[in-house]
Parts: C-alpha cells; structure tokens; sequence
C-alpha cells in the first residue's frame, strides 16, 4: 500500500477575492508502514493536507494515487477508500452520540451492511486496540473521561479495518497521563498491526518520540522531509516558519557549544541520557 501525490495543489474560494492557495505543488510518497509526523504552523496546510488523503477533500489539480489507483477516476470508490484510509479529527469525541460505548464503535461497520457477528467482532478488536475492556461496552461515552472518550472515537475508525490512520492533534486538551496512554496505544497500533500512521501534531516532544519521518509545511507547501534528526537539525530554519526543535535539542547544543564532547543531533531524552552518559564515561576514562 502506498499513498502518492502528484503535484497536488488546492485553492479555497477560487476566482473569489477570498482564494487561499492551500496547497502547492505537493509531491509526496507515504510507505506502507511508516510512522509519519506531519507538523506546521497553523494555516500551513497541514490539516488540508491530511483532508485529501481519503478524498474528504478534492484538489483543484493534481493527482492522487492509493496503490496506483488513481483516487479521481471515474467509478473509482472514494467510500471504499475511506474505510482503508482512517481519519480521526481533533476532538473526536465530539462525534460520539449513541447510547453506549459499543454501539458507537460499531457504528461504521453498521454502515458498511456488514454481518451483525462482523460487525461485534471489529467493535470488540477495535476496543481492545485501545485499551479499553468489556467494562467499558455499556457504559455511555459521556460518562468517561477525556482520555477514553479519544480512544473510543479512534476506536471507532479502527471498526472500519482501515490500513492508514490518521490523527489530527490526538492529545490536545488532554492531561499528561491522559496523552502518554494515547500516544502509547497509537505506537502500539503502529509495531503490533504494522499501520501506517500519520500524526498531525504541535508536539515536537512528541513527534521526536514516535514518528521515524517528518514532513513540515509551511504556507502550503513542504519545507522539510526528513528523519526527526535531519529535520530538527535546521532548528534555526524552523524557528523562521513558527516551529522549533523538541526543547532537549537546545540543551544538548547548548553543551556542545561549552565545550561537552555530545552529541548536537539527538531529539529525545534517552538519546541525550546516552550521549550524556557515553561523554562522562570517556572523559572517565581518559583520567579527566
């Protein structure tokens, strides 16, 4: 499975005083399997970006392919496409309007005229995809907290069986327990299901944790793409486009340009413990 785009681009209120050239000129390959975090200022694009992806939104020129397909075909199944191209929209649990947790999950298999025992089935996979145990099925959705409320929504999505998720800001409003259990279960979902996924996130703490590619937009285009180190390398450049680097970043130039033998490129805490450490041990070593 892949996802391509071909010089994709896309303007709201086109031939109006109002035209926004959202996108432009956007190519771009997503692989099967990769974990992907997408990240940019607000109004660069982004979440337009992720719109296009199952054909929610159509580009005013340009072309997408899904497997080599290419998604605006005549008789091509954009409904089919959605069911194996998830998205989750910020504050999912908005959505959530039936009377108990499992009956909303298994809302969208309901709709594709699924089996009953089929449909069960996904809802239950989907909930224990998430973490969430049969406790959970009867509850109502706004008895929970806001945590679990994200994870039914997501769960809902997962029902559909889909081989790409993903995620506009899934942490945001929610307490810092609440977002590790969140972003853990998505990881999981990632290395256990072998799903391609793609966060939309403010987080660069977050995106250096998970993701192995980054794409940056900025003003409707891609600025970066890259590995979290070779992107969050051009901090300086991010810094010009709204954006930094992840804060442990800073600390480990910081050392660097005081004179510490470490390593300038790492983007999380236990790569700067290992470079920290491995520094200390060498010097150690050396009688210093």
């Amino acid at each position: 499975m892949t996802i391509r785009l071909e010089n994709v681009n896309y303007v709201y209120g086109e031939g109006t005083a109002y035209e926004i050239h959202a996108l432009k000129n956007i190519n771009l390959k997503i692989e099967n399997g990769e974990f992907i975090g997408l990240i940019g200022h607000t109004g660069s694009g982004k979440s337009t970006l992720i719109q296009h992806l199952n054909g929610l939104v159509k580009a005013t020129s340009g072309t997408i392919y899904y497997d080599d397909e290419n998604i605006y075909r005549e008789g091509y199944s954009l409904k089919e496409l959605r069911g194996k191209v998830g998205l989750v929209f910020q504050y999912p649990e908005h959505q959530l309007f039936e009377t108990d947790v499992f009956t909303d999950v298994c809302f969208g298999p309901k709709n594709l005229f699924m089996p009953k025992e089929e449909i069960e089935e996904r809802a239950k996979e989907a909930l224990t995809a998430v973490g969430l145990g049969e406790e959970f099925y009867k509850k109502s959705p706004f008895e929970l907290s806001g945590g679990q409320k994200r994870r039914v929504a997501i769960a809902g999505v997962l029902a559909m069986n889909p081989k790409v998720l993903i995620l506009d800001e899934p942490t945001a409003g929610l307490d810092p327990k609440g977002r590790d259990e969140i972003l853990g279960e998505i990881d999981r979902l990632h290395k256990e299901k072998k799903m391609t996924i793609i966060l939309v996130s403010h987080s660069m703490e977050d995106v250096a944790q998970y993701v192995k590619r980054i794409i940056v937009m900025n003003k409707g285009c891609v600025n970066f793409d890259g590995t979290p180190q070779q992107v969050f390398k051009q901090y300086k450049e991010l810094e010009k486009i709204g954006l930094a680097a992840p804060q442990v970043t800073y600390i480990m130039q910081a050392l660097s340009e005081r004179g510490f033998s470490v390593n300038r490129d790492v983007t999380t805490i236990e790569e700067a413990k290992d470079s920290i450490l491995k520094y200390l041990k060498n010097k150690k070593e050396r009688g210093e």
